[in-house]
């Protein structure tokens, strides 16, 4: 049995919808009638996660309780288990998001579970303020003496561009990318991969692959494509602005910091050899340029 983990978030709602109608496949998420996401995205992508989500477990056999938050409801979340898809749940300061994801190991090795596939950060990211948890998660995971493991280093998603790049009121993108060009990768590929890998573990045992997009995308690129104009502002404007706008501290440095490594050339994707198309089958990645006009005009 596969257990999908996250499935109120939006890569993991997109996960579930894909394996709908399958008896070997249960859903797991805090609350089997809430959909809050765990993505650092806006009220209108939440919602749309949670009808995505409520539409997938309607098609699915069963939902389990899985807070990692409460591992008293992990052991019989995990029962009968015997690959666990460990969607992330990094929304939190590194100690939580470790503490989470290290309940969610240690339950899985006790229920007996075979393999574990974690949806983690591409190896490009380590400069970002939130790689830390996931590091520390891909070596719990190797340090399992029981589990198998793959870990599938996600690209940042084309879709969070159209939070980090969104034209202002006056039309102008003043997101401080710089010169710099993110590689940026489509959730509905990351979701088809997690499938692919998740459904056929003993295939990509002990594997580490790296999911970022083919066509990096800068400022100038985007705003083009929305017909706006692109003016960079600095990154202590971006800091007070997040601030300033009601975010959590933590969020602050996640969201400068992804600023930064783009403006300074980290995320371009020259910096890891991506498994991207070779894990979708050999078709053509989605386009993100396309995605993330799309997710800009549908708010």
């Amino acid at each position: 049995m596969l257990l999908v983990t996250g499935v109120s978030g939006a890569l993991g709602s997109l996960v579930a919808a894909r394996l709908a109608g399958r008896a070997d496949v249960v859903l797991g998420t805090r609350a089997a009638d809430t959909a809050a996401t765990t993505d650092t995205t806006g009220a209108a992508e939440a919602s749309r996660a949670a009808e995505a989500s409520r539409a997938a477990r309607a098609g699915l056999p069963g939902t389990r309780r899985v807070d990692f938050d409460a591992p008293e409801t992990l052991p019989e979340a995990f029962a009968g288990v015997d690959t666990l898809l460990l969607v992330s749940a990094g929304y939190g300061e590194d100690d939580t998001v470790a503490a989470r994801h290290g309940a969610a190991i240690s339950a899985a090795e006790r229920a007996g579970v075979r393999h574990v596939v974690y949806t983690s950060l591409s190896g490009d990211g380590d400069h970002l303020a939130y790689a830390l948890a996931h590091r520390w998660t891909e070596r719990r995971l190797r340090r399992s003496t029981t589990l198998d493991w793959t870990i599938l280093r996600n690209g940042l998603y084309a879709e969070l561009l159209a939070q980090l790049a969104a034209p202002d009121a006056e039309n102008r993108i003043t997101g401080p990318l710089g010169e710099g060009r993110l590689a940026a990768v489509a959730r509905e590929d990351l979701a088809d991969v997690a499938v692919a890998v998740a459904t056929d573990p003993a295939a990509h045992r002990n594997r580490v692959y790296e999911l970022v997009g083919e066509r990096p995308l800068g400022g100038a690129e985007l705003a083009e494509a929305l017909g706006a104009t692109y003016a960079p502002g600095t990154l202590a404007d971006a800091r007070t602005a997040v601030a300033a706008s009601g975010a959590v501290p933590f969020q602050v440095p996640m969201v400068a910091s992804t600023y930064s490594a783009i403006a300074h050339g980290f995320l371009d994707g020259t910096g890891v050899e991506s498994d991207l198309r070779a894990l979708l089958g050999g078709r053509e990645p989605l386009d993100a340029l396309d995605v993330f006009v799309k997710a800009v005009r549908e708010g």
